[in-house]
């Protein structure tokens, strides 16, 4: 269920430390992704809340990707180890409540690996492509230009 004219709306929770500073790295370079990707900077992957990823979703989001530090090399020593747990948790409940689990993804990336930023974007927006646009924010009941209710980095 794919169609062109979709503004998909994809919120990337950031490790400020790796991912973060990986997409920073992308700009400088000017390597491009998708700019429906809404970067939220987060001190570390560990305290990226489930209620966060579900109230992007529910904000209009049609993807959530959180983005971190290698497995090992958390500066937090467990924070991205805590964010595969929670992911897995949130894609639970959106099989739960009838998305699809893929709406949600993990993803490590240090902080010199800015095509693979822009190739994770790139992923998560094909991903939804072929998935179709969150049926919250299709039905109106959601607001597409909110990300979740947390300031952008």
């Amino acid at each position: 269920m794919s169609s062109v004219n979709v503004d998909y709306q994809i919120v990337a929770f950031c490790c400020q430390y790796c991912a973060y500073a990986a997409a920073d790295l992308a700009g400088g370079l000017r390597l491009q992704y998708p700019p429906n990707v809404k970067i939220v900077q987060i001190p570390c992957t560990g305290k990226m809340d489930v209620l966060y990823a579900l109230q992007a979703f529910e904000s209009g989001a049609d993807a959530v990707m959180v983005a971190g530090c290698m497995p090992g090399d958390c500066h937090f020593l467990e924070g991205n180890f805590n964010a595969v747990r929670r992911v897995e948790r949130v894609k639970d409940l959106l099989r739960q409540i009838g998305l699809e689990a893929e709406r949600i993804r993990m993803f490590h990336i240090s902080s010199s690996m800015a095509s693979q930023f822009v190739a994770a974007t790139e992923e998560m927006l094909r991903t939804v492509e072929a998935i179709g646009p969150n049926p919250l924010r299709v039905s109106g009941k959601a607001h597409p230009q909110e990300t979740c209710g947390l300031p952008s980095g």
